[in-house]
């Protein structure tokens, strides 16, 4: 007969299905999603949290009319599982299967493509205004976590539903959670109604108390849920919500199917801007992540791999060195101050928050107040270390600009998951940064190799002040026996191999590639220069000309988007410094978006890897050969 999720081809089929079979299914749900997440990683507990609630809302509305915005997404795969993508789920976060989040391109189900915090009920309103103005009716829903909901346009979206009193449904799944505890005056709000179960407990009362009424308990009880908000107006004051002007409801138990199904439909046809508070729990039904759900947010693959030889230790990552690093700064100098945003435990900062937790600062999903924050306290006289994703800082942009550049502050934005991050996917890779920040005047720029150099440059930027910006990548530290390298110094890069055939510029994370290539080509015949760049701003613009100006090729390699990015620094300064005896060449991201997979296969297929950085080289300078024998000239790549 088969399980009750092999009968699921789409929300329709949840129509037919008792409440015991609708319980199976909130069972075999999470029983795939943790397999599928134990052989391809992906984001479990907040998965497991959210199944009963997927189903209560594929029951209660018709997402092929009605619109289902998730906030973030990463909590969305019960939702594939029952729109249609059930039998390509394994393929989850594989290059070329599902994305780990909502996608426009896999299903009608799926309005946006998402992967960032506190979108979601922008998103929804402007799919209300939108269907007034065409005469549309539908419902329009926007799930959002507790968490998301500290994001600024999150709460402008409710300050601007709230005023214009159109239907929408905002449900909040409350789970204390965003990757780490909630943090700040909203999460603390929250808990005093999360913990009184306000709804839940009034029911069982009322019900109760009619059920013993003579001669009418009977009628009244059938028409309890009929009467939801008169339940609420009895039972609790006017909520924050409520004097934004929506109608809240709940909290109601988000793992008990029959209450969320019930109270979804008593609220589904209300009027004006309505809040479901829902109370649910991080790794549901999975006794290890419900336990740490941090930990289990976004989990790595449960693969077995073969042992690594007793005296072999295992390489740190590139998150760890920063962290280990900062810690060790911190003990000396006590005016240095950690920030992050919702990210305590991803960007490294654990430790940091236990050995000096007056210095530490959680702001929630905040970036653009965790930078203006960090500027105001530069501007007081500590020393700000902020701790960031690359793609998160794009939220950020503006107070970076007039709260840190303009303002001379002293702060360091340690720019976490920098380059292609693997199987997030689009909304997470961090190819942007240095295109949108290169041209504001008085940052820093800075990539390590490696992290001995991660190091020595936080070191050097905290010695120094100014605005820093040190992008890093999420992976290990490259285990690379490095000729004798110089000591890390503003604005100034090293040569690690000598060549008069072409150059390889590099920046941080791709001077390994572009080492390894350099040996290949060497095995060709060509031998090529190797410079690692060290800084995109201020480059080091002598070293730049002398090379440039004895080779002919210039290649420059970034895992960042070519267009503004450090290749465009590279020619910039060439040009400037009126060198025109040499082809520059950019490897970099193409202007695409670039789809999710495994870091080194997309770097692979971007042609970011040695063989591919080797390979144009080799047919670069053999088109430039070809055209300077047809001139009489011989280059040096053709011996």
């Amino acid at each position: 007969m088969g399980t009750v999720l092999e009968r699921i081809d789409s929300p329709a089929d949840l129509r037919g299905l008792s409440h015991e079979e609708l319980l199976t299914l909130a069972g075999e749900i999470r029983a795939e999603v943790r397999e599928v997440v134990a052989a391809n990683g992906g984001h479990l507990a907040s998965n497991l949290g959210a199944v009963e609630l997927t189903i209560a809302l594929h029951r209660c509305f018709d997402f092929r009319t009605d619109v289902l915005v998730w906030d973030v997404g990463h909590q969305a795969y019960a939702h594939k599982l029952l729109t249609g993508r059930r039998d390509a789920f394994r393929t989850l976060r594989q290059k070329g299967g599902l994305s780990g989040f909502p996608n426009c391109g896999e299903s009608p189900y799926d309005l946006f493509t998402t992967g960032h915090a506190g979108t979601s009920i922008s998103s929804a309103m402007g799919l209300v205004c939108a269907d007034e103005l065409a005469g549309r009716r539908r419902h329009v829903v926007a799930v959002i976590g507790d968490g998301s909901l500290t994001s600024g346009i999150a709460l402008e979206a409710l300050n601007h539903a709230g005023a214009l009193e159109k239907n929408l449904l905002v449900v909040l799944n409350d789970n204390r959670m965003s990757i780490g505890a909630t943090v700040g005056a909203l999460s603390q709000y929250l808990d005093r109604f999360r913990s009184a179960r306000l709804y839940n407990r009034a029911k069982g009362s009322i019900r109760s108390f009619v059920s013993r009424l003579p001669g009418v308990g009977g009628a009244i009880e059938a028409g309890l849920s009929h009467i939801k908000e008169g339940i609420k107006v009895i039972v609790r004051a006017e909520t924050l919500f409520d004097q934004l002007g929506f109608r809240s409801f709940g909290p109601v138990d988000g793992h008990r199917l029959e209450d969320l199904m019930e109270m979804l439909e008593a609220v589904r046809d209300l009027e004006g801007p309505i809040l479901l508070h829902v109370v649910t729990q991080k790794g549901h039904g999975y006794a290890k992540a419900a336990s740490d759900p941090a930990r289990y947010h976004s989990a790595a693959p449960e693969r077995v791999w073969e042992p690594e030889p007793a005296h072999v230790l295992p390489r740190p990552s590139y998150t760890s060195v920063f962290a280990d690093a900062l810690c060790r700064l911190s003990a000396e100098r006590p005016e240095i101050v950690a920030i992050t945003a919702a990210m305590e435990e991803g960007t490294g900062l654990v430790e940091f928050n236990r050995r000096f937790p007056t210095r530490f600062f959680d702001v929630g999903i905040c970036e653009g107040h965790a930078v203006a924050f960090a500027g105001a306290l530069s501007a007081a006289g500590q020393n700000p270390v902020a701790a960031i994703y690359s793609t998160f800082l794009q939220r950020a942009y503006d107070q970076v600009f007039h709260d840190l550049c303009l303002q001379g502050a002293n702060v360091v934005l340690a720019l976490d998951r920098a380059g292609i991050v693997g199987s997030d996917g689009p909304t997470h890779h961090g190819v942007y940064d240095i295109a949108y920040l290169r041209h504001l005047p008085g940052i820093r720029l800075a990539a390590p190799k490696d992290g001995a150099e991660l190091e020595a440059m936080l070191e050097l930027a905290l010695a120094n002040g100014g605005v820093w910006a040190i992008r890093f990548p999420r992976s290990r530290v490259p285990d690379v026996r490095w000729p004798a390298t110089a000591p890390v110094a503003l604005g100034e890069a090293e040569v690690l191999r000598e060549g008069d055939d072409a150059a390889l510029v590099a920046y941080g994370a791709m001077v390994v590639p572009a080492w390894e290539a350099a040996r290949l080509l060497a095995q060709e015949g060509i031998e090529t220069t190797v410079l690692n760049a060290r800084f995109a701003k201020p480059l080091d613009a002598e070293r730049l000309v002398a090379v440039a100006s004895r080779v002919p090729l210039v290649a420059t390699v970034e895992d960042h988007a070519v267009q503004g990015g450090f290749g465009s620094a590279v020619l910039e300064a060439l040009t400037g410094a009126g060198v025109t005896g040499c082809r520059v060449e950019r490897h970099g991201v193409p202007d695409c978006f670039i789809e999710h997979g495994a870091r080194q296969e997309l770097l692979d297929d971007l042609g970011l890897g040695p063989l591919s950085i080797a390979a144009r080289v080799a047919r670069t300078l053999g088109a430039l050969n070809a055209r300077s024998a047809n001139d009489g000239k011989v280059l040096g790549a053709a011996r």
